[in-house]
């Protein structure tokens, strides 16, 4: 209970990441994105319209699809594990066989201790983004809204949706990311303390003497930085990768419905379920990446164990 109670506590702080990102440039942004939809007839716009805002904060329409699969996914939770039983049956059936799946597939990979430690946030990372992505594949998300009628007077393109999916946001894929880059700060703190940190990234490697000696710490801090410019990029190369993916899949949907008139209802079908299963990879990928990032820094300490072991 008390992992489900953190599970669910992760996907509510995530749900509500996402519009904290967002500034006042959203709105210029936004009507610049409806000025280019004039001259783009075959795209969706790059940001998800406001709907309304909270004081200064504006709340987008793919902000209000993240907070209703958060709310869906704490209520089914609930409804799963209101009255535990010994023998599990019908929804804590399926709850639990979701966790305990994401649970013994993680173990394989970072290990029992690790997983101990993290797993709240990789599986409530896996569910929410999986949902997430299926969430927006429902039929009128992303189809139904506003749009500049065309020559012959009708309207054949959306250029401002009602409904945009949650992770075709890059504000919800950065809030997600950056959420990892916090909690994967505290993980390497607490394995390896503040200088075994900063041994991790700078200190040589190997056995070494003399001058030899000098050279590899001045390779190594070399190496080092550069492993610390990456580790920065990563929340950028994880928010991009997840929201350049399911944006294309929105994009590719609304090109296959608008492609030959009176047919747009069977063309999309066969890339539907390709988006369908799109959605499951790009959750997978986002936890498997995360999940390996914490392992190479919370393992580096028994790795070079075992390494000492093996010289002996």
């Amino acid at each position: 209970m008390r992992l489900l109670t953190s599970i669910l506590a992760a996907v509510f702080l995530l749900g509500f990441a996402g519009p904290m990102l967002a500034a006042e440039e959203k709105l210029e942004q936004d009507a610049a994105e409806r000025h280019e939809a004039k001259h783009e007839e075959k795209a969706l716009p790059a940001a998800a319209p406001v709907v309304f805002h909270i004081g200064k904060l504006p709340v987008t329409s793919s902000t209000v699809i993240t907070w209703a699969v958060a709310l869906l996914l704490i209520g089914f939770a609930q409804y799963a594990t209101r009255n535990i039983q010994q023998i599990p049956s019908g929804a804590q059936n399926f709850w639990e066989w979701l966790v305990e799946s994401l649970r013994d597939f993680l173990e394989g990979i970072i290990g029992r201790d690790l997983v101990r430690k993290t797993f709240w946030f990789f599986a409530t990372v896996f569910i929410f983004i999986l949902f997430c992505n299926w969430f927006g594949l429902i039929p009128g998300v992303g189809s139904i809204g506003w749009g500049e009628p065309a020559a012959d007077g009708h309207l054949h393109h959306i250029t401002r949706p009602l409904l945009r999916g949650a992770n075709a946001d890059l504000n919800m894929t950065l809030a997600m990311s950056l959420t990892f880059f916090a909690c994967w700060i505290v993980w390497a703190l607490q394995v390896n303390g503040p200088g075994g940190l900063v041994l991790h990234l700078f200190g040589p490697k190997g056995e070494t003497q003399g001058v030899m000696k000098i050279l590899m710490i001045a390779i190594f801090i070399l190496v080092g930085l550069l492993e610390v410019v990456s580790i920065l990029f990563r929340p950028i190369s994880l928010s991009f990768r997840l929201y350049g993916n399911i944006f294309a899949g929105e994009n590719m949907l609304e090109a296959m419905a608008t492609m030959v008139p009176g047919l747009g209802w069977l063309f999309p079908v066969p890339f539907y379920f390709m988006e369908l299963l799109v959605g499951l990879v790009q959750a997978l990928v986002f936890m498997l990446l995360t999940a390996v990032f914490t392992l190479l820094i919370c393992t580096h300490d028994e790795a070079h164990g075992h390494t000492e072991a093996a010289k002996h």
